[in-house]
């Protein structure tokens, strides 16, 4: 991975939190509103957008063509624009579209920057909340009402942990299997945060995030962050994760150790 030159870490530092604060700005204006159009993208079941999370993203790529134009980006709606650049940013407008149509305040706006090696920066914003969580280049705080600095949880037993994923229905009926197995060995497990769940084991809040199906634009601004703030961030087999898939955050070496051991002889690997 490059090394940047301060000048270089402010510059793309300011480009991300400025490409967050407008998308949060362009979902905020559709929050909660009652007359909200919701389109299904999904061949098969339900997978909802909106105005919002197009016109966000539409709002993200123009602050990045004028600010970062030799830089690539990979983006939820509209889709991958290559760079001359080794740098992608990776755009979700709004992670948890399924949560923003319910009104709840834990989806997220993510902006990540990635080499070829993997995450750079990441960025996840709670724009309703006035949340920014920020993490590589040096960088592993919140920004907002209560700033502080990015630090996960020291290790515990499984017993004792609390685990986070968005749907009880984790990926195919062997992943589900397999989830519920280590849910049952961990304190307590709770539903439904999407990006947010990512944020608050960044935070030393919980010990564990994981989930199935996931895609690149959904891990990337993630996994920077957990990483800046101690955690660790592989698939269910101890792999890289940052092209998505089946991931496991940890707020430590330990307590990921003991989680994928539990997955692997649940599936019989």
């Amino acid at each position: 991975m490059r090394e940047f030159s301060q000048g270089d870490r402010r510059e793309i530092l300011e480009c991300a939190i400025e490409v967050a604060n407008a998308a949060g700005r362009e979902a905020l204006r559709h929050f909660r509103l009652p007359a909200l159009d919701v389109e299904s993208k999904g061949e098969s079941g339900f997978d909802p957008v909106t105005i919002a999370d197009r016109m966000a993203e539409e709002a993200m790529r123009a602050i990045i063509a004028r600010r970062r134009p030799q830089d690539g980006i990979l983006g939820e709606e509209f889709g991958h624009r290559a760079g001359e650049s080794p740098w992608t940013w990776v755009l979700d407008p709004i992670d948890g579209t399924r949560g923003y149509i319910c009104g709840t305040p834990t989806w997220g706006v993510l902006v990540g920057l990635r080499d070829a090696d993997g995450p750079i920066l990441g960025v996840i914003g709670q724009p309703h909340i006035g949340e920014i969580f920020i993490g590589g280049l040096g960088e592993a705080r919140l920004e907002g009402p209560r700033p502080q600095p990015l630090a996960t949880r020291p290790p515990r037993a499984l017993g004792e942990a609390t685990l986070l994923s968005t749907f009880p229905e984790v990926g195919t009926g062997a992943e589900a299997a397999a989830f519920q197995a280590l849910s049952r060995q961990c304190r307590l497990t709770r539903y439904g945060m999407d990006c947010y769940g990512y944020a608050l084991l960044a935070l030393g809040q919980v010990d564990l995030v994981v989930e199935a199906g996931l895609q690149e634009y959904d891990v990337v601004a993630p996994i920077a962050v957990v990483e800046a703030a101690g955690g660790i961030v592989t698939n269910w087999r101890g792999g890289p994760a940052h092209e998505g898939g089946r991931v496991i955050a940890a707020a430590n070496p330990e307590i990921h150790a003991a989680a994928l051991e539990v997955l692997a002889q649940a599936e019989g690997g």
